[in-house]
């Protein structure tokens, strides 16, 4: 199985890959861990240009707009919102060309 600079390896955890960033910090403190966490996501790299790259994109999309609240919440809510509108729309003009072809 090929490997990503920076993954790691998986059964490594966050604060087990940055231990050396994290050197005078009590590894059971939730900000330390948070802040392990968070370099795990910047520090991750995996394919861009497959499925599993965009999917994991999506997915980490999705667990940044539930981390946020207040306003950056509402501008996540807001692009999903408009990224379904135009799926939505596009689905309906290609639904009407469709027809159109087929009975007019």
């Amino acid at each position: 199985m090929a490997t990503f600079p920076g993954a790691g390896r998986p059964e490594d955890g966050p604060e087990k890959r940055f231990a050396d960033d994290l050197i005078g910090l009590d590894p059971a403190d939730p900000e330390a861990k948070a802040f392990a966490e968070h370099l795990d996501r910047m520090e991750r790299e995996r394919p861009g240009y497959t499925v599993e790259g965009y999917l994991a994109g999506v997915a980490d999309f999705a667990d940044s707009a539930n981390r946020a609240s207040g306003e950056q919440r509402l501008v996540a809510v807001l692009v999903v919102g408009l990224i379904l509108l135009g799926v939505l729309i596009s689905v309906w003009f290609g639904l009407g060309e469709i027809i159109s072809v087929l009975f007019g």
